[in-house]
């Protein structure tokens, strides 16, 4: 009985103890940003690159 008082006491304090929850909340939220920020790259990177190339040709050939 009275090992499974201290097991409780031990379970209460760990389930409402939340030091360095708002830390793993952020970390969290950082990655997922970062995960998106580099897929929207993935997708969209290519057409930029080209989208940049052909304009400094065209502004190129103007300025001629």
């Amino acid at each position: 009985m009275m090992q499974e008082n201290k097991i409780n006491t031990f379970l209460d304090r760990f389930r409402n103890n939340d030091r360095g929850a708002v830390t793993v909340d952020w970390v969290v939220i950082t990655a997922g940003v970062l995960a998106l920020l580099l897929s929207i790259m993935a997708l969209v990177g290519s057409e930029a690159e080209t989208l940049a190339t052909e304009t400094g040709t065209f502004i190129r050939e103007r300025g001629e």
